[in-house]
């Protein structure tokens, strides 16, 4: 699955990436993927798949992911279904979906990464990349010094270990609806 950023834009945003940093660099980028991914409950970025639900007697089958954006071939107990809708993030299907087992292709996400994920992802990279270039990969971010009296505080996460904030984790949750379900991958 691919980042959520590249190098490409962490250089759009003024971040200049040596060849010497460049393989620390795509690990950062896959961490901060990770981590965002994991607070919002979702992929993200666009991706076909195919899972196996159990079967039910409602009428509505949840997908999970968001937005579902198509729907390739559904099949109940390996028979194909060719009147099932989409709606909603569902599958639709006044008979319900009696049976063991439900597969669906599908592919949900968004394509493009919406900008402001790109960003916080390239933010959170360039983040640890500082801390790398500064000789301590786990430095904590410095929020406020004062030089009288010295005294400093550092921010709640340590950027080495790309934290996101309690309120960002919230956002992208409350954004792409952390729809989890319990599936079986094909």
């Amino acid at each position: 699955m691919a980042d959520l950023a590249t190098i490409a834009d962490l250089t759009a945003r003024g971040i200049t990436v040596s060849q010497a940093e460049e393989a620390i660099v795509s690990t950062y980028l896959a961490v901060a993927s990770s981590a965002i991914r994991d607070a919002a409950g979702s992929n993200i970025s666009q991706l076909t798949v195919t899972v196996i639900l159990d079967g039910t007697r409602e009428a509505r089958l949840r997908l999970p992911g968001a937005p579902v954006t198509a729907v390739h071939s559904v099949t109940l107990d390996e028979v194909p279904v060719l009147d099932a809708k989409l709606s909603n993030g569902a599958l639709w299907r006044s008979a319900g979906w009696i049976g063991d087992v439900v597969s669906v292709t599908y592919t949900y996400g968004l394509a493009p990464v919406p900008a402001d994920i790109v960003d916080l992802t390239c933010r959170l990279a360039a983040n640890a990349l500082t801390a790398y270039r500064n000789g301590d990969p786990a430095a904590r971010q410095v929020a406020s010094e004062r030089i009288g009296d010295y005294a400093v505080t550092y921010a709640d996460a340590e950027s080495g270990t790309m934290t996101l904030t309690d309120s960002q984790r919230a956002r992208l949750a409350a954004r792409f609806g952390a729809s989890l379900a319990v599936v079986r991958a094909a």
